[in-house]
């Protein structure tokens, strides 16, 4: 995850993003085109307008700062925290204007509020969003690296701290009403000179604010707030030809202003889920391959008891026969010897067998020789004569002479042979009531590869298994581990070679094994 971006803060723009933003500031421009020539047109008052507009920008500027807040926790930064504190502001100040608008509660409005209460409260508000977004920007140079362990401001310090600037200028703006220039001369007409010259000090600060981001923008939350502050231009090119309230001009101010915060949030929104989608997926893929880490580690556990196991076994029956020659009334000492060479044998073969299934799981190149594929077959036959002789199996090599010889690493090549043959031998162990043989050929197709055919006379494989016996962990014995055909798989398959089975005309089982020829 160190290249991932983890939030809005540091998630680059992307040309979707970019497109959206261009569509929703399009559609924007388009209302200000259709209503622009007739805002003045009178369209009466509607009590409940201001109220519901109030509301709903409330509760979405307070979403907006939720969002905000968060991810400051999360980057420890102080860009974001004054700039999601600057949405509480703004939305602190909605209440006031819709208490103290006229003919909204009361027909003078409440809390003391004037003549020029509201127009000075939304004035208050319409400056704060564009100087929270300057100090945002510029915050943001001096916090480039947002996950230093630096301590932000915290959130409750900030809301507290916007709410008792949103209570001082409440009060400015109702006990000290007659301190502040008049903007409108009744509850609906305009002073025009002085609304005009608000209009331009807000455009030219809100210019300066969309200037400086776009100057520096570098990540999603940016280009949702160049829509937020273009939206705000818009507001007040709608509001530079109105003359009062209650015209087409004045709904539709409002109108752009939930428009385009509503827009905002629902970009964040969408760009959060998307973040925690991104972060559920990478959760899962790490649990995947913490998984997939266990099973390797238990496949090599599995790996190792499976061919480990098997020369074990014959030092165990070697020594246990030497201890009886020697333990019986009359001891055989060359019985007790030939024993005792054989666990010997056994025991090389077990060291043999741990350093390749320590190659199987090693990304190191491991030593090759080239040798006679047939000498192989006939050592690794000679090392399961007791198995085969318990079994009563009997075996038959149908070797071709000479064939070319191969470039590989014997004791790998050697396990493969092994493994094969004890799969024979059990298989035969399971048949009653018919021959039990195995038949070894090799056959030279080509120069170029050599074959060898293990052939048995046991109950075949079933075609539904045909395509999962060399599976890993797949088995159809009860002790089994699913292992042995999976690794000689593995093996062969590393040579350059292929391994696969097919079915016997008289029903049993034959393996194949290519190799390439050096």
């Amino acid at each position: 995850m160190s290249h991932e971006h983890l939030g809005l803060f540091d998630t680059p723009p992307g040309g979707r993003e970019d497109r959206l933003a261009v569509a929703v500031v399009g559609g924007l421009l388009l209302i200000l085109l259709v209503v622009l020539p007739a805002s003045n047109l009178p369209l009466g008052e509607v009590s409940a307008f201001i109220p519901t507009v109030c509301a709903m920008m409330l509760v979405g500027e307070l979403l907006i700062a939720a969002l905000l807040y968060a991810q400051a926790a999360v980057f420890r930064s102080l860009a974001l925290t004054i700039l999601a504190s600057g949405y509480v502001l703004t939305a602190l100040f909605l209440i006031p204007f819709a208490l103290t608008f006229p003919g909204a509660f009361s027909r003078g409005g409440l809390l003391g509020a004037g003549a020029n209460t509201t127009a000075w409260l939304m004035a208050f508000r319409r400056g704060a969003d564009p100087l929270s977004v300057i100090l945002y920007v510029w915050l943001k140079q001096t916090d480039r690296a947002p996950r230093k362990a630096q301590r932000p401001a915290p959130a409750l310090l900030c809301i507290s701290s916007a709410a008792a600037l949103a209570l001082a200028l409440t009060l400015f703006a109702t006990v000290g009403h007659d301190l502040l220039p008049p903007i409108f001369a009744n509850r609906s007409d305009a002073i025009y000179a002085h609304l005009f010259v608000f209009n331009i000090l807000n455009i030219a600060l809100v210019a300066i604010a969309l200037g400086m981001l776009l100057s520096r923008r570098a990540s999603v939350l940016d280009t949702w707030l160049g829509v937020s502050l273009a939206a705000a231009l818009i507001q007040s090119l709608l509001n530079l030809p109105l003359h009062g309230r209650f015209s087409l001009g004045w709904y539709a101010l409002f109108l752009v202003m939930l428009l385009s915060h509503l827009v905002v949030l629902l970009a964040l929104i969408a760009e959060a889920n998307r973040l925690y989608v991104r972060l559920a997926l990478s959760t899962e893929a790490r649990r995947r391959e913490r998984s997939a880490q266990l099973i390797s580690i238990d496949g090599v556990a599995a790996a190792i008891s499976h061919e480990i196991g098997q020369p074990l076994a014959a030092v165990s029956l070697s020594a246990n026969a030497a201890l009886n020659s020697l333990a019986h009334p009359r001891p055989d000492p060359e019985r007790a010897i030939k024993s005792i060479r054989d666990t010997l044998d056994a025991t090389r073969r077990a060291f043999a067998v741990a350093r390749s299934v320590r190659a199987t799981f090693s990304k190191r190149a491991e030593s090759v020789s080239k040798f006679d594929i047939n000498d192989l077959v006939r050592d690794s036959a000679s090392l399961l004569e007791r198995e085969m002789a318990a079994e009563r199996v009997s075996l038959r090599l149908a070797l071709t002479q000479p064939l070319p010889p191969i470039l590989a690493n014997r004791i790998q090549i050697q396990q493969v042979f092994v493994n094969l043959l004890l799969n024979a031998i059990e298989s035969l162990a399971a048949t009653d009531g018919r021959a039990r043989r195995i038949v070894i050929r090799s056959v030279t197709p080509d120069r170029q590869t050599v074959q060898v055919e293990i052939s048995d006379s046991g109950l075949g494989i079933a075609p539904e298994r045909a395509t999962q016996i060399f599976e890993p962990f797949f088995t159809t014995k009860p002790s089994g581990t699913g292992l042995g055909l999976s690794l000689s798989r593995n093996f062969v398959e590393a040579h350059g070679g292929r391994l696969w089975a097919s079915q016997a005309e008289d029903g049993g089982a034959i393996f194949h094994v290519e190799l390439p020829s050096s």
